[in-house]
């Protein structure tokens, strides 16, 4: 079993359905689609808020290449400033096409079968084995020390603080970490609503709305910690002391950080947890967009020149990271599942 698999498994006994997930909608198929004149003529592309953030235009604009070289149809971007737009929007068919995380994808796929995953980002060595990217529980810098037990870091002096999340319908934003903090506070499943209400676990509960966002709200103090991942704040934040994929290290806003950091270059943060998450798929709504155009998609999101265009993937350690960043010259987009998303299935509860 992988190392994803095993620690999201560890984690399944943990039932976040009272966590006040967004989109938990019945789980009949939603009316999805347009009729066979919209499939012909064109194919939207919906992204988080995340990946909508200017730092990503360009990769956005290369996928939109990509998609429309495949396809020969003409393709739309949707960018969103909310994590449920996206899902409403791909899982009505308004959008055909939709890149997610773990979490966001299966909350779509309740609201409708017909939204199923086709791609996502592979381990270092091309596969699925290790498919995991990072989430993390920071703090500021300078109240690092508060957070340290036997010289090592550790969240169990994050109770009574101010608290950030993405978004309720984040994987690494949301669902990874309550899960985490529930398993180190032993919080039974009935009372796991606590850690999203203000004046209960935490003195206050705030939701940045992007990944980006929940960092700020870390960053200018709103909040004393935040959960976020690695790949959406590398075009914000530099490794000053250690590395993304070591806990107790330093992250500082880098001096060219495009907005929301400009006005908070040089200050910095440690992460003081951090949790592998599985990577969060390309998915399709196979009721909006046709068998053909499915297979075309799915093709080219997994050739090798798709993985080589540098405006899509960026090489390790890149000063301007794309949308996907690159751990070795074998990254790229793999095919995948639903099957393979059993472990966050298991957290989110169906």
């Amino acid at each position: 079993m992988s190392k994803v698999s095993k620690s999201l498994l560890g984690l399944s006994f943990i039932s976040v359905l009272g966590l006040g997930l967004a989109g938990c909608a019945s789980g009949t198929s939603a009316q999805s689609g347009s009729d066979s004149s919209d499939k012909s003529k064109t194919i939207t592309v919906v992204f988080y808020p995340n990946e909508s953030a200017k730092s990503f235009a360009g990769s956005r604009t290369a996928i939109k290449k990509a998609v429309e070289k495949a396809t020969g149809k003409t393709v739309k971007l949707q960018t969103t400033t909310d994590y449920n737009v996206a899902i409403q929007a791909i899982a009505s068919g308004k959008a055909q096409v939709a890149y997610m995380g773990a979490n966001g994808y299966i909350q779509a796929h309740h609201k409708s079968k017909d939204v199923v995953p086709f791609a996502a980002q592979s381990d270092a060595k091309g596969t699925l084995k290790d498919a995991t990217y990072n989430s993390y529980l920071m703090v500021q810098q300078k109240d690092a020390k508060k957070y340290e037990e036997n010289g090592k870091y550790s969240i169990k002096n994050v109770k009574g603080k101010k608290m950030s999340y993405v978004s309720n319908s984040s994987t690494s934003g949301f669902l990874v970490p309550t899960a985490e903090i529930s398993r180190e506070f032993n919080i039974k499943t009935s009372d796991q609503d606590k850690l999203t209400q203000s004046g209960q676990f935490f003195s206050k509960v705030l939701y940045g709305g992007s990944h980006q966002g929940s960092a700020v709200n870390l960053i200018k103090g709103d909040a004393d910690v935040a959960a976020f991942d690695d790949a959406d704040l590398m075009p914000y934040l530099k490794v000053t002391k250690g590395s993304w994929d070591k806990v107790g290290s330093t992250f500082t806003v880098k001096d060219n950080a495009d907005a929301p950091f400009t006005s908070l270059t040089g200050k910095s943060v440690v992460n003081i947890a951090m949790m592998p998450v599985q990577q969060g798929p390309w998915v399709y709504n196979t009721k909006a967009l046709s068998k053909d155009d499915q297979k075309k998609i799915a093709t080219e999101f997994t050739s090798k020149s798709f993985a080589q265009n540098k405006q899509i993937f960026s090489e390790p350690n890149a000063k301007t990271p794309m949308m996907f960043p690159k751990k070795s010259d074998k990254s790229k987009l793999v095919k995948v599942t639903d099957k393979w998303y059993a472990p966050t299935h298991k957290l989110v509860g169906y």
